[in-house]
């Protein structure tokens, strides 16, 4: 006679589902490389600054252009393209923005001339624009509600990896060949994940149709979000942008090390970004604070014994590893307090986010030209602290709101 504490066989999914979650893991997979793809793309000029400037004849900082150029294309233009094309198929759409990726690396691959590269590096940045704007809801409407903070962590390895691996590479193949033979390479990978993203990414008949909405919309939540977003970003790209000048003018580091450095603070970035996919659809508000946390104190570190080599490698690691957190955090909450659509949520989160980066790099060009760099850490932990303070004041708020009240006596 069995008995009843026998454990139970868990029902195997019918054949449909098995492959429907298949499909969707794959789909995952090329949303990610796609993500890898733009990142580089938009980076990849400062990695072959050098080569570049000597073939187009022109000047190191108008080849920086590219790159400034190609963000300020994505913060104007994210949210009105995400308008213009709410109605459309999400699977459509992302193919058609990883389409706009490889068609855009074609060209900068066969441009003539800087004014011709100019526009092509434009016609890629509105491709990356929109697919910020509608990839963190797509990836999510895939995957069961309690799973989509880990998934939107694994889609953001994407983001990653371009700097660790994609800028690396194309550098090191431009050095190698042209710099033209990259943005050849890399259009290729993107037609690639293009014709994955059609062929596996669930239509709108199959995919979850929860994720449109936020699953717990406050209009206050997320401006307090996105004013995080803005003070976190800010801070810690005012480190990131001048990393390398940190590393060699007050660590003391020799230049031959500083790819060494570089590839490890990308490998801490991918750490964090796996170790944030266990806890976020848990934690997702903890998570913010935690990250934003570790931040401030790794600023802090650097600051106080940035001199150290010892020290500021192990204040570099720990600063990527916790400030990985922070774009999958973002992205699943601002999904989650919502006050509209997410796709205009994400939007109006991508567009901030990038205005953080500038600000950033405008911050810490204005503390290494005024008091040197090595209080670049410090003024970037007074915004992260700020950002830190303003997560934790939202918290407490938003327990105290929803206790209970006391019984009148």
């Amino acid at each position: 006679m069995r008995s009843n504490l026998a454990p139970q066989a868990v029902p195997a999914l019918p054949p449909e589902q098995r492959s429907l979650q298949r499909r969707a893991v794959v789909a995952l997979v090329a949303l990610s490389t796609s993500a890898f793809m733009f990142v580089t793309a938009e980076n990849l000029p400062g990695g072959l600054l050098t080569i570049m400037a000597g073939d187009l004849g022109r000047t190191t900082s108008q080849v920086g252009l590219l790159v400034t150029a190609y963000a300020a294309v994505v913060v104007v233009a994210t949210v009105p393209l995400a308008h213009l094309t709410r109605r459309f198929s999400r699977r459509v759409v992302l193919a058609g923005t990883t389409a706009v990726c490889a068609a855009g690396l074609t060209w900068s691959a066969f441009a003539v001339g800087y004014a011709d590269l100019m526009a092509s590096r434009v016609v890629t940045a509105l491709g990356q624009a929109l697919f910020w704007a509608i990839v963190m809801p797509a990836a999510a409407s895939m995957f069961p509600r309690e799973v989509r903070g880990r998934m939107i962590a694994r889609l953001a390895i994407g983001n990653s990896l371009g700097p660790m691996l994609g800028v690396p590479f194309g550098t090191w193949l431009g050095q190698l060949t042209t710099w033209r033979t990259p943005f050849l390479v890399m259009a290729g990978i993107s037609a690639l994940a293009c014709a994955a993203i059609l062929l596996t990414m669930p239509d709108a008949s199959q995919a979850r149709d929860d994720t449109s909405r936020g699953t717990h919309p406050d209009r206050r939540r997320f401006v307090v979000l996105l004013a995080v977003t803005l003070l976190l970003v800010t801070g810690a790209f005012a480190w990131i942008t001048f990393i390398t000048q940190f590393l060699l003018e007050v660590a003391g580091f020799a230049d031959r090390w500083l790819s060494v450095l570089l590839l490890g603070s990308g490998a801490a970035g991918l750490v964090g970004t796996l170790l944030v996919g266990l806890v976020l659809d848990r934690w997702p508000w903890w998570s913010l604070a935690g990250g934003s946390a570790g931040v401030a104190v790794f600023l802090l570190v650097l600051q106080l014994f940035g001199a150290m080599p010892g020290a500021a490698v192990v204040g570099m690691l720990l600063f990527g590893t916790t400030f990985s957190f922070i774009p999958p955090v973002a992205a699943h909450l601002a999904m989650q307090v919502a006050p509209g659509r997410t796709e205009m949520a994400t939007a109006v989160s991508s567009a901030v986010f990038n205005i953080g980066i500038a600000s950033g790099a405008a911050l810490g060009a204005y503390v290494v030209a005024t008091w040197g760099p090595q209080f670049i850490p410090l003024a970037g932990a007074i915004a992260v602290l700020a950002a830190l303070a303003l997560t934790l004041w939202d918290m407490r708020y938003v327990r105290r709101a929803s206790r209970p009240p006391a019984p009148d006596r």
